[in-house]
């Protein structure tokens, strides 16, 4: 079997029974970093737990390795993937295994717990009914300006809370962008969430941008509705 197992988006403690008892009894671990996973499992070692055999398994190798792990699979070996951080295959590596699973009939299951997007919008504020989720937006320019304007479209006839992801490097030219299709409406930005430094900001997008530079750390995850 496949596990899907969320793992903490910052603060450890958020991390699932369930998770670690999965995590410390399957036979391999798939690891987007194999460092950052050992360090988790090594925070929540006790005696007579092992840690399993740990994979690299991100963006760039997926598709590589991806006829290993289905063969382990189909001999009945019990697999678990994770992620950096969060839910796997949400903006993570993944999803193609998982559809190969399917295809091959294999049992895929969900250890749920942490997810950076539902944790943002959970204290933005906005309408939760209906939301659209859009990962990280394109990295030039112009095919995030051809993206937003696609959203603009879709929300005149469906109003939604839109969810997306960006790197403290893009963030002021997106929202720049941003600017320029909806206006300098109100958004909501969450940074850091569940760390120490966890900020949460409601605002104007001009005066959300003149805050931050390209040296800004953390992920940022930015919700507006309309």
């Amino acid at each position: 079997m496949l596990f899907i197992v969320s793992t903490p988006i910052g603060n450890l403690d958020d991390i699932t029974l369930r998770a670690l008892e999965t995590l410390f009894s399957v036979d391999t671990i798939l690891c987007e970093d194999t460092r950052k996973t050992l360090n988790l499992l090594k925070h929540f070692q006790k005696e007579g737990r092992t840690i399993p055999n740990l994979i690299s398994f991100f963006e760039e190798n997926e598709q590589k390795k991806m006829p290993e792990v289905l063969t382990q699979l189909k001999m009945g070996l019990n697999i678990a993937l994770v992620s950096n951080c969060g839910t796997p295959t949400i903006s993570d590596p993944g999803f193609k295994l998982v559809r190969e699973c399917w295809k091959e009939k294999i049992k895929v299951i969900s250890v749920p717990g942490p997810s950076s997007p539902i944790a943002s919008l959970s204290v933005s504020g906005l309408p939760t009914d209906k939301f659209l989720f859009l990962g990280f937006l394109p990295n030039k320019s112009g095919p995030r300006i051809k993206l937003l304007n696609n959203v603009k479209k879709s929300l005149e006839t469906t109003p939604s809370t839109v969810i997306f992801f960006e790197s403290p490097f893009r963030l002021v030219k997106s929202l720049n962008d941003l600017k320029e299709i909806f206006g300098d409406i109100e958004i909501t930005v969450c940074r850091e969430l569940t760390k120490m430094y966890e900020e949460v900001l409601k605002d104007n997008i001009s005066k959300i941008a003149s805050k931050f530079f390209s040296n800004s750390k953390g992920e940022f995850i930015i919700l507006f509705h309309l």
